[in-house]
């Protein structure tokens, strides 16, 4: 069962498959998890909100219609049971960034090469804003497409692709310091 495809996955879910379900829950646990902190929660908020993530997945299964990614799908319950539980605390505010220019920066694999020390990405993707890590992590560690993205975070894709301008220039600042 674990070599079945996500779609595949759903559908057994959708039939009431507890396999299937445990396959999916251990296959989407962690990337949702990094997801998550990523947006700002707490492991604990991350926690909970997966936990409502897939209580989702299995109640409503059979309306994944195929049109988008699975992992588009997982993803866009996540964000949205994430935002639920935050507005409910009323922590939440956004602001989006409008490039001034045409992106011409490296694309982020470029970026990664510049630096072979992983600490050092590492803590320059954690001193990004959440909305550009955000993107940064859903395109290129999660490898969705811009569209997917735009539909998931509910922003048309221009903001994607400036979220993405901003956080590649943000990221070749921070990592052509040595420190």
């Amino acid at each position: 069962m674990r070599d079945q495809s996500d779609p595949e996955l759903l559908a057994l879910i959708s039939a009431g498959r507890s396999e299937a379900m445990r396959v999916f829950y251990t296959r989407y646990h962690a990337r949702l998890h990094s997801f998550l902190r990523g947006r700002g929660a707490s492991s604990d908020e991350a926690e909970d909100a997966i936990h409502d993530t897939m209580l989702a997945v299995w109640r409503t299964a059979d309306r994944f219609a195929g049109g988008n990614s699975a992992k588009a799908w997982v993803f866009s319950i996540a964000r949205n049971r994430f935002i639920d539980r935050t507005r409910k605390t009323a922590k939440m505010s956004y602001v989006d960034d409008v490039p001034d220019s045409v992106d011409e920066a490296p694309n982020p694999e470029d970026i990664v090469m510049a630096s072979s020390d992983t600490a050092r990405v590492r803590r320059c993707l954690d001193n990004l804003k959440p909305d550009h890590r955000t993107v940064l992590r859903l395109l290129f560690y999660e490898e969705l497409s811009v569209s997917e993205v735009s539909e998931l975070e509910g922003i048309p894709e221009g903001t994607v692709k400036s979220r993405i301008f901003h956080a590649k220039r943000l990221m070749m600042n921070c990592l052509g310091k040595r420190s």
